[in-house]
């Protein structure tokens, strides 16, 4: 059981690590989040799982993820038609 627990440990803190380092592309950003949302996906089923709950919650979480990652991915592309790339340093928000 602690073997579970360890491993999404170490899924969220490699994905936060990313997720704070990395502050030049956007992309890089997306990623490491959506690795976090793997692993808190990885969590919640082995707990509704091990405590015989309904599972029926795994599927709105993960109709909730899909529309996060499509709505990231969204932002990406305005981001880049409107600017030419994804890095952090050449958004002003000043100029909006």
């Amino acid at each position: 059981m602690s073997m579970y627990y360890t491993l999404f440990m170490i899924i969220m803190t490699s994905g936060l690590l990313v997720f704070c380092s990395m502050r030049k592309h956007i992309l890089l950003t997306l990623l490491s989040l959506e690795f976090m949302v793997l692993g808190l996906y990885f969590m919640f089923f082995y707990f509704l799982f091990n405590y015989e709950m309904m599972t029926y919650f795994i599927l709105v979480f993960l109709t909730f993820t899909v529309c996060e990652g499509a709505l990231g991915l969204g932002v990406l592309v305005s981001l880049i038609r409107s600017h030419g790339n994804d890095y952090v340093s050449s958004l002003s928000f000043m100029s909006w």
